[in-house]
């Protein structure tokens, strides 16, 4: 019997879980998926990749100009990418260039809604309590 169990009935690991953190580990869109897509996103040279990609289509060679690194290390960078899902390449003559894969962020852009939501909801409510003139202080009678 845990020694907390007097307060509001016997307490169990199961019991009730911590809302905020129910809430964001239950969300819909928690996927691996989602965990490939920032992981890709979490490095500046990949985000620089896919800020010129939404430029358009883009060889390895033409990727590889501006960072003064090798083709193969712009090639691990595009193999991330695409293992996300973010970018896919594409075929023209003997050369394949990548470019943006359509919907690609369609799955973070959820996420961060429902999290917008979350916590706007939370400092919409905390606004609330703030501003509620009922609310005194400890030791302070109104």
């Amino acid at each position: 019997m845990s020694r907390l169990s007097g307060l509001a009935g016997p307490l169990t690991r199961r019991a009730v879980p911590l809302r905020i953190t129910h809430k964001l580990y239950n969300l819909p869109v928690m996927s691996p998926r989602l965990d490939q897509t920032f992981a890709a996103l979490a490095d500046p040279t990949r985000r620089a990749i896919l800020a010129r990609l939404a430029l358009g289509e883009a060889t390895v060679a033409e990727l590889s100009a501006p960072f003064g690194v090798s083709q193969p290390a712009i090639s691990r960078h595009l193999k991330v990418l695409e293992a996300a899902g973010m970018i896919e390449a594409g075929q023209a003559a003997q050369t394949r260039p990548r470019r943006l894969k359509p919907g690609a962020l369609d799955e973070v852009e959820v996420y961060v809604a429902q999290l917008r939501t979350l916590w706007s909801d939370r400092l919409d409510r905390l606004d609330a309590f703030l501003k509620d003139d009922t609310i005194t202080s400890v030791g302070d009678p109104k």
